[in-house]
C-alpha cells in the first residue's frame, strides 16, 4: 500500500477543507519505468466529490446483495460524509448507510509522511470534528498514527479513545511490522460487527509467515491484502477463516484492503500493454508511488475492475470469505478537484 502525503484540498463542492492522503500497497516492480498518459482534462464537467461517493456506494450496495452484512470502511476524505464538504453541514445518507466506518491516517502524528511529526492543531480539529459527526451517526472511526516513540503512542491511544475513535499506532510506515507487545485493550470477547471491536491490526504487505504472524495476534479486527504475497491470488476461504479467529479464542473480523481509487500494476487485472498505452480510464502515475496510477474512477471500464462481475476485485473478496472491505485511496477525488498540474 501507499501513503500519500497529507495535503490541504478543495472539498467536492468546491468548499476549502483538509483532507489527508491514503495509504496503498507499494508495488514489487519499484525499478520498472513507466510512460504518463496526458494530464486531467480541464474540459471534463464533473463532480469528483458526488461521483466518488456514488461508486463506494454501488460497491457496497453490491457486495451486500451477495453477502448481506458485509462490512465496509473507507479510508479518510471524510468530508464525502457532508453535503458540502464542510463539517457543519448536513449527512449525507445514502453515503452514510454505505458505510460501516471510516479510516484516518495521521490524526495526531506521522503528518505529511513523516513519522512521529504532529499533525498540526487546526487540520487535527477540521479531522477530528467529522469523526464525531461519524460516531454520531455509528460509525466506527480506526485511526492509523505513525510513530515510534513510546510517548507518542500513549498519547494517540489516549487521545483517541477521549474522541470514541479506535487507533493503531505503528512505526511501520509500509504496515508491515506487528507492534511489540499486546494490543491496546487486549480482550478475549467476540467481535461480531465493527462496532464491537476494541483494537486493529493494519498489516498489508505480506510475506512467507504473513498468516502466522497474524494468527498469532489477538487484535479485535485485522486490516489485511487480499492478495497472497505474488499479488496475483487471493486467499483461500480456509486461509481466511482461519484468521477469523485471535490467539486467545475469541472472535474477530477480518477486513481486505481494496484500492479503488487508483490502478496498481502489480494485481491481477494489469495489462502489459497498459504500460505504452494507457485506456481511457487511467490517468497518469502517482510520482509518490511507484506502478500506482490516477484513474477516472466514475468511467464504467474501471468501475468493472472492482464490482459488478465474476472477476471484480469485490467478488475476489467475497469468494476468499472476508468479513468487508477496507477502501483506499478514498481521498482520490482530490486529485481531479486540484487545478494545480500534477
Amino acid at each position: 500500500m501507499r501513503l500519500f502525503c497529507s495535503i490541504l484540498t478543495f472539498a467536492m463542492m468546491g468548499v476549502l477543507s483538509l483532507s489527508s492522503c491514503s495509504k496503498k500497497e507499494q508495488s514489487d516492480n519499484d525499478n520498472k519505468t513507466v510512460s504518463k498518459t496526458s494530464p486531467k482534462a480541464s474540459t471534463e464537467q464533473i463532480n469528483y466529490g458526488q461521483e466518488l461517493r456514488t461508486f463506494i456506494q454501488d460497491i457496497s450496495s453490491w457486495a451486500r446483495t451477495r453477502k448481506p452484512g458485509f462490512i465496509v470502511v473507507a479510508q479518510n476524505s471524510t468530508e464525502l460524509l457532508t453535503t458540502t464538504g464542510d463539517t457543519s453541514d448536513p449527512i449525507v445518507p445514502e453515503y452514510l448507510n454505505a458505510l460501516n466506518g471510516i479510516g484516518r491516517e495521521e490524526l495526531y502524528y506521522g503528518y505529511e509522511n513523516h513519522d512521529n511529526a504532529a499533525t498540526p492543531a487546526a487540520v487535527t480539529k477540521e479531522w477530528v470534528r467529522f469523526g464525531k459527526r461519524a460516531t454520531a451517526n455509528h460509525l466506527t472511526v480506526l485511526v492509523t498514527d505513525y510513530c515510534d516513540q513510546a510517548p507518542l503512542i500513549a498519547a494517540s491511544y489516549q487521545k483517541n479513545e477521549a474522541n470514541g475513535f479506535i487507533s493503531f499506532a505503528t512505526g511501520s510506515r509500509q504496515l508491515q511490522t506487528i507492534p511489540a507487545g499486546a494490543p491496546n485493550h487486549e480482550n478475549a470477547n467476540n467481535i461480531n460487527t465493527l462496532a464491537d471491536a476494541k483494537n486493529f491490526l493494519y498489516l498489508i504487505s505480506p510475506d512467507d509467515q504473513y498468516l502466522n504472524k497474524l494468527k498469532a495476534t489477538n487484535y479485535d479486527v485485522l486490516v489485511i491484502d487480499a492478495f497472497q504475497p505474488d499479488k496475483k491470488i487471493t486467499w483461500t476461504p480456509a486461509q481466511i477463516n482461519s484468521l477469523k479467529v485471535k490467539k486467545n479464542g475469541g472472535k474477530r473480523l477480518v477486513l481486505a484492503y481494496m484500492s479503488m481509487g487508483q490502478a496498481e500494476d502489480y494485481r491481477w487485472y494489469w495489462k502489459p500493454e497498459w504500460n505504452d498505452k494507457h485506456p481511457a480510464w487511467m490517468a497518469e502515475l502517482d510520482p509518490e508511488w511507484e506502478g500506482n496510477y490516477y484513474v477516472r474512477y466514475w468511467m464504467p471500464e474501471w468501475k468493472a475492475y472492482i464490482y459488478g462481475n465474476a472477476d471484480s476485485y469485490t467478488q475476489k473478496i467475497l469468494d476468499a470469505g472476508f468479513d468487508g472491505t477496507y477502501l483506499d485511496p478514498v481521498d482520490a477525488s482530490s486529485y481531479w478537484e486540484n487545478p494545480v498540474t500534477k
